[in-house]
């Protein structure tokens, strides 16, 4: 028979055994959830000096990020099996990198069925922009025929969604020890993504500090072969000020 701990104590492990050769059961205090109570003191300094020798203090740039997204992934995951989702991943984003070195731009993040690079990093003489909307623009020609292909074999529409955003980012190094990666960090990286989500399938959305970059360059809204539709402000749950926007519109875009 055990004895029933008191009604305020839930117990924990630890790692040295009684005199029984079991593990001794020592009483915590309901509520009590610290971390350090639950990994002996050996442990943790394991972890924390594995941590500190891996880890390289971020480094403060500027950069245009992109982010691009696959819609109608989920359809292609429910009707096909995995390994051939898979190959069909592997199609795309080597489209999406391809693009992305063509323009000078860095692959920094491939995950799901998204991506995210950046442009002129570490490059103050250059804003980014033009480049980075160049090559979401070229990421949109180049997927369209493969899109077609798929939705002819698998009966599934395809298309990418593109977010831009310009700013401050931070390049920081982060993972599991061992297996640690550069990559942005910031608000610029969050805002672009929140675009790319909100992009239609062959759209690409960009922020005001985009445009602003292209009118300096030259390149502003309604100059060019393909002139950019502004949006109405957009807001991001959870950030304080509404955000002016443009895109490059998706067909639909001009029908309303």
């Amino acid at each position: 028979m055990y004895a029933r701990p008191p009604a305020n104590q839930s117990i924990v492990i630890s790692d040295r055994p009684s005199d029984r050769g079991t593990h001794q059961v020592t009483p915590m205090r309901t509520g009590d959830t610290s971390a350090d109570r639950l990994v002996d003191p050996a442990s943790r300094l394991t972890i924390k000096g594995t941590l500190d020798a891996t880890f390289i203090a971020a480094e403060t740039t500027h950069a245009a990020v992109l982010f691009a997204d696959m819609r109608g992934y989920v359809g292609l995951a429910e009707r096909l099996p995995p390994a051939r989702v898979a190959s069909l991943l592997h199609d795309f984003f080597t489209i999406l990198a391809r693009i992305t070195i063509e323009f000078g731009g860095q692959v920094f993040h491939m995950a799901g069925d998204g991506m995210m690079a950046g442009f002129a990093v570490r490059d103050p003489g250059r804003s980014g922009a033009r480049a980075a909307l160049a090559a979401g623009r070229a990421m949109l020609q180049s997927f369209a025929p493969l899109a077609v292909l798929w939705r002819n074999e698998f009966e599934v529409v395809t298309g990418i969604g593109i977010g831009l955003h310009l700013g401050e980012i931070a390049l920081g190094s982060l993972g599991p020890p061992g297996k640690q990666a550069i990559t942005m960090i910031g608000d610029t990286a969050n805002v672009a993504a929140r675009l790319c989500s909100r992009a239609r399938a062959g759209e690409v959305l960009f922020s005001y500090a985009i445009a602003a970059a292209l009118v300096a360059d030259g390149d502003g809204p309604g100059n060019g072969p393909k002139p950019f539709l502004q949006l109405p402000q957009f807001e991001l749950r959870g950030r304080s000020e509404l955000l002016d926007i443009w895109c490059v519109p998706a067909p639909e875009r001009w029908a309303h």
